[in-house]
């Protein structure tokens, strides 16, 4: 989509990953790229160089902080500067969150995560309506060799079977841990855009049906703290992946985000994230309360 002397816009707290594809990948091959505060249009078009800007990459929610960007409000900053707006919804999933109805023209799942459901799959999928950027994205598919085996797109399919009923636990076991962690003596901060206090709450309750089965929180004692807690849990897994049945824990600073160390995109070192399961509730919360002890 980018060619030598183009220019994207990217979240100022991107997934590692993507953080390392503009800044490892493409910038070598040089297309730039502009860390901005994707909560705010304002900050986003004024990150637009005009003329050179042909991407503007978002996530919402974002990885692993969890800000909500207003797909509606970026699809017009982005579309009245001539790019593109892409949405990575890997978070939200189809079934909380449809960019495209809010004037997304490509939107980026892993297909791992959520859509798959059982963390068995590795695999990604594009999404788009305009017939010509669907053209041009199937031939860079296939010219560069990304398709999915036969098996990873059959498990993917059987998935999606039960992607709203595994989404509704996902949020509800969230909602409810939620409510523990904003109490516990150990946490100092929880970002989840259900909770009334977050600062996209409202952006949230337009675009999404749910707030999604992804929380993060910050806890006393810094990052020591922080890597004792992820190595205690027995029911949560310490894994970097996400949106499987199963419950899991990680230290981004360490793990996911490791990449984005001393860059604008650096997350704060006492940071926990969960991708919360559909276990038993009470077996989720019991394992929390005794590794945050």
């Amino acid at each position: 989509m980018c060619r030598p002397g183009d220019h994207a816009v990217i979240p100022n707290d991107a997934y590692g990953g993507t953080y390392r594809l503009f800044s490892k990948v493409a910038g070598p091959w040089g297309v730039d790229h502009t860390p901005a505060d994707v909560t705010d249009p304002a900050a986003v078009a004024a990150a637009i160089i005009p003329g050179r800007t042909k991407l503007v990459w978002i996530e919402t929610p974002t990885n692993p902080l969890l800000n909500i960007a207003d797909i509606a409000a970026l699809a017009g900053v982005a579309h009245a500067a001539g790019a593109l707006l892409v949405v990575d919804s890997t978070f939200a999933s189809p079934y909380l969150q449809q960019p495209i109805a809010l004037g997304a023209d490509i939107v980026v799942h892993s297909t791992t995560k959520y859509l798959g459901g059982h963390s068995d799959v590795i695999g990604g999928a594009l999404v788009a309506t305009d017939a010509a950027l669907v053209q041009q994205l199937r031939f860079h598919q296939n010219a560069m060799g990304a398709i999915a085996g036969p098996f990873d797109s059959w498990l993917v399919l059987r998935g999606i079977k039960t992607l709203g009923v595994r989404m509704d636990r996902h949020c509800a076991n969230a909602r409810a841990i939620v409510d523990v962690l904003i109490n516990h003596p150990s946490v100092v901060q929880v970002m989840w855009p259900g909770l009334a206090m977050h600062p996209g709450h409202e952006v949230a309750k337009r675009q999404m049906r749910d707030f999604g089965g992804m929380i993060s929180f910050r806890v006393s004692g810094g990052e020591e703290h922080a890597v004792a807690v992820c190595g205690r849990t027995k029911v949560f897994t310490l894994g970097e992946s996400l949106g499987g049945v199963e419950s899991l824990i990680e230290h981004p600073g360490r793990m996911t985000h490791a990449s984005a160390a001393g860059s604008p995109l650096e997350v704060p070192s006492d940071l926990i994230r969960l991708s919360v399961g559909i276990e038993t509730l009470e077996d989720l919360v019991a394992d929390l309360e005794q590794a945050l002890a």
